[in-house]
């Protein structure tokens, strides 16, 4: 059929009358219900095959009709005639296949006309070959062209087997073999066409048995009833793989599954409306809970928001407290700075008067000299006295103002111990010094000092004590924690001794041990064809690599900063790393760094496997009380064994 050639801006486009336009129409129909045009894909899609340049070609029906029905129907003018008439035809089709019309061209759907529909074949379609050419192997076995060759061949020449099959028995190769074809009508005909072929060149089935001629070359056929039945290699092979049908029961069979089809097409659709209908009552009910949940969020942050501003004022006026308590310190270290102050001039006062009597004294002594020597003596005892009064006076004046800073320093760093203990010893000579002189006006301050010396006594008797308690609490978390490790030991070596089953949450797990599967798996993918070598050469690779783990020189780890501090990390820089990750794949790298990771956190030093009480369904570390309770379980339950046996 010619194309119809027109331009899509063309004012021609709608010069067609109804009558060309259906004829038209009806072309490309024809041509699409005998196969011309491809409408159903392999995997069950629809794709349109008049918009073949589309980005989108895979529909469901449904789509598909709807899209040919909206181009059919188009009054855009950037769409041709051509184009509209295609697609016209398109959803005429397409509405007999939703009728329950095929949706296959004829070519696909029937058997060829003049076949016999009730002779039997062997189902799916086989093909027998015979007279295959072997030859005896070194082993005394039979051997023959293998069956991707002869597929190979047959593809070829045109008959498009999707299978050859050599058959063997105990010698070797058998010399024939069966061709599979696919289970389609195309099928059908390609294993026709193969018998034909063969038929034509007199190497069919009755030219293989019959009597006579030397036979050479290639025989083949259809496989039917008698060769299901056959008591040889062919006919078990035949009734392993496939049925006796004819071509009849094969239609019914189709039709059968095609009603079933539809059926199942339709209740998936009622299912699919339903379960749309129930979401869209759920996405209803969701919209509603989220505009309550929101509702609800702004109630609560409204009430946050003035929780905040109460919690902000409460907090302003105990700031406001605490600044008056410490202005009413300020104020009382002020009176004792002055009081402390006053008494200091006081002394040196009293100091001065001394000095002023001393120095008359003297001079009333020079005067009266020569009456009396004995009272020159005194005189000069008495000056003597005087001096060191003086001085003693002096050195009291010294000692009040240290002793006034010291006093002022004991308030402010009252809970500093360092500080405490510094002064304590001139305090000490402070006292002294005042009680030598007896002045009754520092009473006061000597009952002061003496209180704060009293305190500190006590403070460092409890120190000692606090200081004994703590080596005492020590000594006695040493003998618990060693306690503890030996019940541990005690606990791994139990549950080594019981039989555990492979769910059971504790366990024991070799820390550090290499897991040896990843290289089983990667052998067997390189030596696929030769299972004991793979088995012996991964063998091989985890003893190498359980030496490198053991090796303390070997060490591929890499020291990073963390917020607790440091820790070490595997250098992925490391060249037998590189190497084993390269040649084996993620998994042995996997393996090998996660043993390594293992025997570096529980035996850094002695780089050899340790076991270690395992909780399985957390994937940590037991604890002992994990286990006890594990181990109490499990004899409990024994228990209820025996009792019941």
């Amino acid at each position: 059929m010619g194309s119809l050639e027109m331009d899509h801006s063309s004012d021609e486009d709608t010069d067609l009358s109804d009558s060309e336009l259906d004829e038209e129409v009806e072309q490309y129909l024809e041509e699409l219900k005998n196969g011309k045009h491809k409408v159903k894909g392999a995997d069950g899609v629809f794709m349109c095959p008049f918009c073949q340049k589309k980005r989108k070609r895979d529909f469901n029906l449904k789509d598909l009709l709807q899209h040919a029905s909206g181009v059919g129907k188009s009054n855009s003018d950037k769409r041709s005639m051509e184009e509209k008439v295609k697609h016209m035809a398109l959803t005429k089709y397409l509405e007999n296949v939703a009728e329950g019309g095929s949706s296959k061209p004829v070519a696909e759907e029937e058997p060829p006309v003049d076949c016999d529909h009730d002779e039997k074949f062997v189902w799916p379609w086989i093909g027998v070959v015979a007279n295959i050419p072997t030859r005896r192997a070194n082993d005394g076995r039979f051997v023959g062209e293998s069956g991707s060759k002869l597929r190979d061949e047959y593809i070829r020449q045109g008959f498009n087997p999707s299978r050859v099959h050599p058959l063997w028995n105990y010698r070797g190769h058998s010399g024939s073999a069966v061709v599979e074809f696919k289970k389609d009508w195309p099928g059908y005909v390609n294993a026709m066409a193969f018998e034909r072929a063969y038929e034509a060149d007199r190497h069919g089935k009755k030219d293989w048995f019959a009597d006579g001629d030397q036979k050479s070359g290639l025989y083949a056929w259809v496989a039917r009833t008698d060769d299901y039945k056959a008591n040889n290699i062919v006919g078990e092979h035949l009734r392993k793989i496939g049925d006796l049908k004819s071509i009849s029961e094969i239609m019914e069979e189709e039709a059968r599954k095609q009603n079933s089809l539809v059926s199942n097409l339709t209740s998936i659709i009622e299912v699919k409306n339903k379960d749309l209908e129930e979401m869209e009552l759920k996405c209803n009910e969701t919209t509603n809970a989220i505009k309550n949940v929101i509702t609800e969020k702004d109630k609560l942050v409204q009430a946050y928001n003035e929780e905040i501003k109460k919690i902000q004022v409460s907090a302003q006026d105990h700031f406001k407290r605490i600044f008056s308590d410490h202005e009413k310190l300020k104020e009382q270290l002020e009176s004792q700075k002055k009081e402390l102050e006053s008494h200091i001039e006081e002394m040196e006062k009293r100091a001065l008067d001394n000095e002023s009597e001393s120095r008359k004294l003297a001079e009333e002594i020079e005067k009266n000299s020569v009456k009396n020597s004995s009272l020159q003596m005194a005189a000069a005892e008495q000056v003597r006295a005087n001096e060191k009064l003086l001085k003693l006076a002096e050195d009291q004046k010294r000692e009040k103002e240290e002793l006034h800073n010291k006093i002022i320093k004991l308030e402010k760093d009252f809970d500093e111990k360092q500080a405490l203990e510094l002064q304590i010893e001139q305090l000490k000579g402070n006292l002294n010094v005042v009680r030598r002189m007896g002045d009754d006006g520092d009473a006061e301050v000597l009952e002061k000092v003496e209180g704060m010396l009293k305190g500190l006594s006590e403070k460092e008797n409890e120190l000692e004590d606090l200081e004994a308690l703590n080596q005492t609490l020590i000594v006695k978390e040493r003998k618990s924690n060693d306690e503890l490790q030996e019940a541990r030991k005690e606990l791994i070596n139990g549950l080594k001794d019981m039989e555990m089953s492979s769910r059971a949450q504790i366990g024991i797990k070799r820390m550090g041990e290499l897991d040896n599967k990843p290289f089983q798996e990667a052998m067997r993918r390189k030596y696929k064809y030769n299972v004991e070598e793979a088995e012996e050469k991964a063998s091989e690779l985890c003893s190498l690599w359980e030496e490198y783990l053991k090796d303390p020189d070997w060490h591929p780890f890499n020291v990073v900063p963390v917020k607790e501090g440091h820790k070490e990390v595997i250098n992925e820089d490391d060249e037998k790393l590189k190497r084993l990750k390269k040649e084996l794949g993620d998994e042995a790298y996997n393996a090998v760094t996660s043993a390594l990771m293992e025997i570096n956190q529980y035996n850094p030093s002695g780089r050899y496997i340790t076991s270690e009480l395992w909780h399985y369904g957390v994937g940590r570390k037991a604890t002992l009380k994990e286990g006890a309770a594990f181990i109490l379980k499990e004899l409990k339950q024994k228990k209820q064994r025996l009792d019941i046996d």
